[in-house]
Protein backbone atom coordinates (compact mmCIF):
# COMPACT_ATOMS: atom_id res chain seq x y z
CA UNK A 1 0.00 0.00 0.00
CA UNK A 2 1.25 3.73 -0.81
CA UNK A 3 1.63 5.44 2.47
CA UNK A 4 1.60 9.67 2.94
CA UNK A 5 3.09 10.71 5.94
CA UNK A 6 1.34 14.22 6.75
CA UNK A 7 2.92 16.37 9.21
CA UNK A 8 2.17 19.51 11.00
CA UNK A 9 4.38 22.13 10.90
CA UNK A 10 4.76 24.30 13.85
CA UNK A 11 5.31 22.41 16.83
CA UNK A 12 6.51 19.50 15.28
CA UNK A 13 9.54 20.37 13.41
CA UNK A 14 9.39 24.18 13.92
CA UNK A 15 9.18 26.53 16.50
CA UNK A 16 6.13 28.51 17.25
CA UNK A 17 6.14 31.49 14.74
CA UNK A 18 3.70 33.67 16.80
CA UNK A 19 5.30 32.55 20.04
CA UNK A 20 8.30 34.27 18.84
CA UNK A 21 6.83 37.54 17.40
CA UNK A 22 5.29 37.93 20.80
CA UNK A 23 8.65 37.60 22.75
CA UNK A 24 10.30 39.82 19.97
CA UNK A 25 7.43 42.83 20.46
CA UNK A 26 7.07 42.08 24.01
CA UNK A 27 3.50 41.64 23.51
CA UNK A 28 1.82 38.48 25.59
CA UNK A 29 -1.26 38.92 23.98
CA UNK A 30 0.32 37.58 20.65
CA UNK A 31 1.62 34.08 22.25
CA UNK A 32 -1.75 32.51 22.24
CA UNK A 33 -1.43 29.63 19.93
CA UNK A 34 -3.50 26.59 18.66
CA UNK A 35 -2.73 24.63 21.27
CA UNK A 36 -4.79 27.21 23.42
CA UNK A 37 -7.43 28.25 20.79
CA UNK A 38 -9.15 26.11 19.02
CA UNK A 39 -11.26 28.18 17.05
CA UNK A 40 -8.47 29.05 14.17
CA UNK A 41 -10.87 31.88 12.79
CA UNK A 42 -11.17 33.55 16.15
CA UNK A 43 -7.45 33.27 17.06
CA UNK A 44 -6.37 34.69 13.87
CA UNK A 45 -8.76 37.47 14.25
CA UNK A 46 -7.50 38.54 17.48
CA UNK A 47 -3.86 38.09 16.25
CA UNK A 48 -4.71 40.58 13.20
CA UNK A 49 -6.50 43.28 15.86
CA UNK A 50 -3.69 43.32 18.12
CA UNK A 51 -0.89 43.57 14.99
CA UNK A 52 -3.08 46.58 13.68
CA UNK A 53 -3.03 48.48 17.46
CA UNK A 54 0.69 48.14 17.71
CA UNK A 55 1.21 48.52 13.86
CA UNK A 56 2.99 45.70 12.99
CA UNK A 57 3.83 44.53 9.70
CA UNK A 58 4.91 41.75 7.93
CA UNK A 59 8.13 42.54 7.57
CA UNK A 60 8.78 42.39 11.30
CA UNK A 61 7.05 39.05 11.44
CA UNK A 62 9.51 37.60 8.23
CA UNK A 63 12.81 38.85 10.16
CA UNK A 64 11.95 37.42 13.38
CA UNK A 65 11.10 34.47 11.08
CA UNK A 66 14.59 34.70 9.54
CA UNK A 67 16.14 34.10 12.91
CA UNK A 68 14.94 30.99 14.46
CA UNK A 69 15.85 27.65 13.29
CA UNK A 70 13.72 24.35 12.92
CA UNK A 71 13.56 22.40 15.89
CA UNK A 72 16.43 20.15 17.26
CA UNK A 73 16.38 17.18 15.26
CA UNK A 74 13.29 18.02 12.67
CA UNK A 75 15.45 18.25 9.67
CA UNK A 76 17.06 14.86 10.17
CA UNK A 77 14.05 13.22 10.86
CA UNK A 78 12.18 14.38 8.05
CA UNK A 79 15.14 13.32 6.02
CA UNK A 80 14.58 9.99 7.02
CA UNK A 81 11.09 9.69 6.17
CA UNK A 82 11.83 10.77 2.54
CA UNK A 83 13.75 8.00 2.31
CA UNK A 84 11.03 5.23 2.47
CA UNK A 85 7.39 7.59 2.19
CA UNK A 86 5.86 10.54 0.52
CA UNK A 87 5.76 13.08 3.32
CA UNK A 88 3.52 16.39 3.38
CA UNK A 89 3.46 19.27 5.66
CA UNK A 90 -0.30 20.19 6.19
CA UNK A 91 -0.29 24.19 8.13
CA UNK A 92 -2.20 26.48 9.19
CA UNK A 93 0.67 28.70 8.88
CA UNK A 94 0.67 30.91 5.75
CA UNK A 95 2.98 31.55 2.18
CA UNK A 96 4.29 34.54 3.33
CA UNK A 97 5.94 33.23 6.76
CA UNK A 98 6.86 29.49 5.48
CA UNK A 99 9.51 30.18 2.92
CA UNK A 100 12.36 30.54 5.70
CA UNK A 101 11.32 26.85 7.23
CA UNK A 102 10.99 25.50 3.75
CA UNK A 103 14.70 26.14 3.14
CA UNK A 104 16.00 24.89 5.61
CA UNK A 105 13.65 21.70 5.58
CA UNK A 106 14.93 21.39 1.50
CA UNK A 107 11.86 22.48 0.34
CA UNK A 108 9.17 19.20 1.24
CA UNK A 109 5.60 19.64 0.09
CA UNK A 110 3.40 22.14 1.80
CA UNK A 111 -0.25 22.91 2.40
CA UNK A 112 -0.97 26.00 4.03
CA UNK A 113 -3.17 29.38 4.04
CA UNK A 114 -2.17 33.13 2.40
CA UNK A 115 -2.54 36.30 3.71
CA UNK A 116 -4.48 39.41 2.49
CA UNK A 117 -2.27 42.31 2.36
CA UNK A 118 -2.97 46.26 2.22
CA UNK A 119 1.01 46.89 1.59
CA UNK A 120 3.08 45.55 4.82
CA UNK A 121 -0.37 45.51 6.89
CA UNK A 122 -1.51 42.32 7.18
CA UNK A 123 -5.75 42.45 7.03
CA UNK A 124 -6.74 38.99 6.75
CA UNK A 125 -6.03 35.74 5.98
CA UNK A 126 -7.41 33.28 2.91
CA UNK A 127 -7.88 29.91 3.83
CA UNK A 128 -7.09 27.30 1.70
CA UNK A 129 -10.88 25.80 2.58
CA UNK A 130 -12.72 24.98 5.80
CA UNK A 131 -11.33 22.23 7.96
CA UNK A 132 -8.11 22.28 5.38
CA UNK A 133 -6.35 19.61 6.91
CA UNK A 134 -8.91 17.23 7.21
CA UNK A 135 -10.05 17.45 3.52
CA UNK A 136 -6.65 16.86 2.86
CA UNK A 137 -6.18 13.47 4.34
CA UNK A 138 -9.61 12.76 3.19
CA UNK A 139 -8.47 13.72 -0.58
CA UNK A 140 -5.24 11.73 -0.22
CA UNK A 141 -7.27 8.56 1.42
CA UNK A 142 -9.73 8.62 -1.57
CA UNK A 143 -6.62 8.65 -4.11
CA UNK A 144 -5.78 5.55 -2.71
CA UNK A 145 -3.20 6.35 0.20
CA UNK A 146 -2.71 5.03 3.61
CA UNK A 147 -2.47 8.55 5.94
CA UNK A 148 -0.44 8.13 8.91
CA UNK A 149 -0.73 11.84 10.55
CA UNK A 150 1.27 13.65 13.17
CA UNK A 151 0.55 17.31 14.86
CA UNK A 152 0.33 18.69 18.18
CA UNK A 153 -2.65 21.09 18.70
CA UNK A 154 -6.56 21.56 18.98
CA UNK A 155 -6.64 22.19 15.38
CA UNK A 156 -4.91 18.80 14.60
CA UNK A 157 -7.47 17.04 15.81
CA UNK A 158 -9.64 16.52 12.49
CA UNK A 159 -7.15 15.37 10.58
CA UNK A 160 -5.51 13.12 13.10
CA UNK A 161 -9.02 11.33 13.76
CA UNK A 162 -9.38 11.22 9.96
CA UNK A 163 -5.92 9.65 9.15
CA UNK A 164 -5.74 5.71 8.93
CA UNK A 165 -2.83 5.90 11.81
CA UNK A 166 -1.83 9.26 13.89
CA UNK A 167 0.15 10.55 17.05
CA UNK A 168 0.36 13.90 18.79
CA UNK A 169 3.61 15.31 19.36
CA UNK A 170 4.65 16.95 22.10
CA UNK A 171 1.43 17.75 22.81
CA UNK A 172 0.44 20.20 25.44
CA UNK A 173 -1.34 19.62 28.69
CA UNK A 174 -4.78 18.44 28.92
CA UNK A 175 -4.83 17.02 25.17
CA UNK A 176 -3.57 13.81 25.17
CA UNK A 177 -6.33 13.50 28.09
CA UNK A 178 -9.07 14.76 26.11
CA UNK A 179 -8.07 11.82 23.09
CA UNK A 180 -6.98 8.77 24.68
CA UNK A 181 -7.38 6.72 21.37
CA UNK A 182 -4.79 9.09 20.10
CA UNK A 183 -0.49 7.80 20.54
CA UNK A 184 0.95 11.00 22.31
CA UNK A 185 5.48 10.76 21.70
CA UNK A 186 7.66 12.97 22.75
CA UNK A 187 11.02 12.52 20.41
CA UNK A 188 11.83 11.95 16.67
CA UNK A 189 13.13 8.44 17.58
CA UNK A 190 10.07 7.34 18.97
CA UNK A 191 8.02 8.73 16.07
CA UNK A 192 10.30 7.13 13.66
CA UNK A 193 9.91 3.69 15.50
CA UNK A 194 6.22 3.98 15.60
CA UNK A 195 5.85 5.08 11.85
CA UNK A 196 7.80 1.67 10.91
CA UNK A 197 5.77 0.11 13.12
CA UNK A 198 2.36 0.87 11.82
CA UNK A 199 4.31 0.41 8.04
CA UNK A 200 4.82 -3.46 8.90
CA UNK A 201 1.21 -3.39 10.27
Amino acid sequence: MQRIIALDMEGVITPEIWIAVASRTGLPELQLTTRDEPDYQKLMDHRISVLAQHDIGLSLIQEVISELDLLVGARSFLDQLRVSYQVVVLSDTFEQFAGHFMDLLGYPHLLCHRLQLDGDRITSFIPRTEDAKLKAVLGYQALGYHVTAIGDSHNDIGMLCQADASSLFRAPEGLPEKYPDLHCLDAYHELSDWIENVAKG
